[in-house]
């Protein structure tokens, strides 16, 4: 019987010391349970952490010796440089993301590897994600959907829809590392390192794809609508969105039209904000 060779990939994670331990061992196992394992996880660990999070990593790194490889930084530096730093050092140039606190599908890895191996002129493969704010009791599935977040599979759409919205769910990503390295990899921002990138690619011509059926569960609590909040979060967006008109990517009028609509979602009530994106911006 003829068995599918698949490229080695890297495991890009990062953990800071809010993230809840047995949140980060369920997110981890996910990524050694996949049908085909990477021989390359980076952890970076974003400042001091917790003793039960310390607690998680060194049973990981006795359980995985030699592919497991954890890099400390002294003081938290936030999200886009430890990303920035971990892309430099996966080993392959295939590379994962997965976030701490989020669940991978067993199939989720293989599925993509395969695009890119079908498709070489495919730089960013992503997917289709489930929110959730549970799981089963002993497992790594969660108790119920609460929505999907569903993204434009072709570049094309891609495009389109990267002019109003990201259009690639982040914790289901994995893409070219020589591809992000020559999109300046990672930006230290903060909230939308991951809508930085995907716009320089698409702007310098990488091509993306999106696999039309969910290969994550993505963790989806209150305080993620929170965080989608106030003036420095307004502020970010509209950095990224005048981006994108001074380089031709979006019209003025695009752009004039994404600053009201994003102020406007800034500054509501958390509980509007909530609906808007659980009952508009997702599926059910």
């Amino acid at each position: 019987m003829h068995v599918m060779k698949y490229p080695d990939y890297s495991v890009l994670m990062s953990v800071y010391q809010k993230e809840k331990a047995e949140h980060l061992r369920t997110a981890m196992n996910s990524m050694w349970e996949q049908t085909v394992v990477t021989n390359d996880f980076v952890l970076i660990c974003d400042g001091k952490l917790t003793d039960e999070l310390d607690e998680v990593i060194s049973g990981m790194l006795s359980a995985h010796p030699d592919t497991l490889h954890v890099i400390r930084f002294e003081k938290n530096r936030g999200l886009g440089y430890a990303l920035k730093t971990g892309v430099m050092e996966c080993r392959n140039d295939i590379i994962a993301r997965m976030d701490s606190d989020d669940i991978s599908r067993p199939e989720r890895c293989e599925k993509e590897l395969q695009v890119l191996l079908d498709h070489p002129e495919i730089s960013i493969v992503g997917s289709v994600i489930e929110e959730f704010t549970e799981i089963e009791e002993g497992s790594m599935r969660p108790m119920s959907v609460t929505s999907k977040r569903v993204v434009p599979e072709f570049q094309e759409n891609i495009i389109s829809f990267a002019k109003t919205r990201n259009p690639f769910n982040h914790p289901s990503v994995m893409f070219r590392k020589n591809a992000v390295a020559d999109a300046g990899n990672y930006q230290d921002v903060r909230y939308m390192q991951d809508y930085y990138l995907w716009t320089h690619m698409l702007i310098k011509g990488y091509k993306g794809y999106n696999i039309q059926e969910p290969l994550v569960w993505m963790r989806a609590d209150s305080s993620l609508y929170k965080r989608r909040s106030g003036k420095l979060y307004r502020d970010i967006q509209m950095n990224l969105f005048r981006y994108m008109r001074d380089q031709g990517f979006i019209t003025n009028t695009q752009y004039l039209k994404s600053a009201v609509i994003r102020t406007g979602s800034s500054f509501a009530p958390n509980w509007l904000r909530k609906f808007l994106f659980q009952k508009i911006l997702r599926k059910h």
